[in-house]
């Protein structure tokens, strides 16, 4: 690891610069979440409507209560589980919170990534880092500091490259705000491990009463049409519509697991597909957060 340039990408966001940074996930695009104007930035960057919220990167458990008005203990005992990781909790923003970041709600998404580059950059800058996905607003998510570079390129300030996400899909969004806990988004915690911890069920509910990253019909798209078949309709389906002269792009089973999913997308894309043809997982453990990425992949656009 780099320190001159932890160190450089520090100030940048001091400055109200704007760094794209690796998580375990995906890369981020960070400004301060304390700094109105910088993080004003990651909206017009992404081209991101201003009431999609954020999610706002600690690099301790510890901070949750500069950020939060309260926080139960569950939700607690979740982040010193499962922190740092893949986990978001949605809670009762602190009132010093501004709702630039939150989307205009009184709730805020906080996580702590798993990843030595982002832990050393929130250490080094200390506060709050406001991250979504370093990439245009609605398209696929870069797992590489080169997807980065190709998707946004001269618009932000730094990219800081910490290697290939190790994940490969977003965090799982869990809700604390209203009562029990409820799973908004998918991710790379497992439902499983969540029900574990907990020692009851989770519940996954695509839309409620907070809005979340990744809730809408059509995410996580690329240029290519997305068709999402069963198995045993792959070559069948790809077969159809080539005879209908598209130029169609099958993945198998393994291009599509969370680690490989956006990469497989993107190089789709890059060969000049005009549909993906997709075999649907089968959605336990990961393959839940696949499944959602893959149905906002083939949404209606």
């Amino acid at each position: 690891m780099d320190r001159s340039r932890i160190h450089q990408a520090a100030e940048i966001l001091r400055k109200g610069g704007l760094v794209a940074f690796p998580t375990e996930t995906v890369y981020g695009l960070g400004a301060d979440a304390s700094n109105e104007t910088a993080v004003q930035a990651i909206f017009r960057v992404k081209g991101r409507p201003e009431n999609h919220p954020l999610i706002v990167h600690l690099h301790s458990v510890t901070q949750v209560c500069l950020w939060a008005k309260s926080a139960p203990e569950a939700a607690l005992a979740l982040g010193r589980k499962f922190w740092p990781g893949p986990l978001t909790l949605i809670l009762k923003k602190a009132s010093t919170v501004s709702k630039m970041v939150t989307g205009g709600q009184e709730t805020v998404g906080l996580r702590v990534p798993d990843h030595p580059v982002a832990l050393a950059l929130l250490r080094k800058f200390g506060g709050g880092v406001a991250a979504p996905s370093a990439n245009r607003f609605g398209k696929v998510s870069p797992t590489t500091a080169g997807h980065v570079k190709k998707d946004l390129g001269g618009d932000i300030d730094f990219i800081l490259d910490g290697g290939p996400c190790d994940i490969g899909v977003e965090s799982t969004i869990v809700d604390f705000s209203s009562g029990d806990p409820v799973i908004l988004r998918p991710g790379g915690l497992t439902r499983e491990r969540l029900e574990k911890a907990l020692g009851r069920p989770v519940a996954v509910r695509g839309i409620g009463p907070v809005r979340v990253s990744g809730q809408l019909e059509s995410h996580y798209a690329p240029k290519a049409l997305v068709v999402v078949v069963t198995p045993g309709e792959v070559e069948s389906r790809a077969a159809g519509l080539s005879k209908g002269g598209k130029k169609v792009v099958v993945l198998a089973k393994r291009d599509v697991a969370a680690k490989k999913l956006y990469a497989s997308l993107r190089r789709a894309d890059e060969s000049g597909a005009d549909v993906i043809v997709v075999p649907a997982p089968d959605e336990k453990g990961l393959g839940l957060a696949v499944g959602d990425r893959l149905r906002k992949a083939a949404g209606k656009r």
